[in-house]
């Protein structure tokens, strides 16, 4: 699908690839054990396959990216260092890496490990010498909501307390990876200014999508599974017709 889009062509890249984390292990969800297993497209193949595959989607994101433009790319320790790794091969300038701290985590069953309660959200510019976008005061003067560790008028530092998607985000459904809306709006507001077009190649329920239109920016999401392409079209009709109602 990249492939179609002409070279320097979108603002930003938000991507959550596969965490290739379906393993048959367990978790909690709801207060119940559950599976970890998401789908095929979340299977490990290996460990040089799956660097490849990151190398291939990043590489292929930075043809379309713009000069000045800038990619966040989510993910835990399972998968977020070979992107890390991608991204300075293929010659990105990291700019910050974020931890994602979720105050409502699931807890750890074995009861052998510490509690896995962040994910990791890189952020990188594609040129070295280009100059990115990064809106300074509306991180600094904006309300945040329920994030306890930014303090108002204070510079937002690079731990973010943000919770799992509510309820209300899982009106139509949900994704096994869904991300919180509050998450996504950070990330655009940050680094995009109004009309920016955004892109997420791994776009699941679309949360970048509703992010990006709830700001004012353009969205292009792709993904290959057809449940979660419906689940986007009902999402993202709702936030269009309650921008029209405003």
């Amino acid at each position: 699908m990249l492939a179609q889009f002409p070279e320097n062509h979108f603002d930003m890249v938000f991507a959550d690839p596969p965490y290739m984390l379906s393993n048959g292990g367990f978790t909690v969800h709801a207060g119940k054990r559950a599976s970890v297993n998401k789908g095929k497209w979340d299977k490990s193949q290996g460990l040089e396959a799956d660097f490849k595959f990151h190398m291939e989607w990043i590489e292929a994101c930075k043809r379309v990216l713009k000069p000045e433009g800038t990619i966040w790319i989510s993910g835990t320790y399972h998968s977020i260092y070979a992107c890390g790794y991608a991204l300075q091969l293929l010659g990105y300038k990291l700019l910050n890496d974020i931890a994602w701290y979720k105050p409502n985590a699931s807890p750890n069953l074995s009861c052998r490990f510490f509690t896995a309660s962040h994910e990791t959200i890189l952020w990188a510019r594609k040129s070295e010498k280009a100059k990115h976008i990064f809106n300074y005061a509306a991180m600094r003067e904006g309300s945040w909501g329920k994030d306890f560790l930014k303090k108002p008028g204070k510079q937002m530092r690079s731990i973010w307390a943000i919770g799992t998607p509510p309820r209300e985000e899982k009106t139509f459904g949900k994704h096994p990876t869904q991300k919180p809306l509050e998450l996504l709006k950070r990330i655009v507001l940050a680094s995009t200014n109004p009309g920016a077009l955004i892109l997420d190649p791994f776009s699941g329920s679309a949360t970048t999508g509703l992010a990006a239109i709830g700001a004012g920016r353009c969205y292009v999401g792709i993904d290959m599974e057809k449940k979660y392409l419906e689940l986007s079209v009902k999402r993202v009709k709702k936030i269009w017709a309650g921008n029209q109602q405003a």
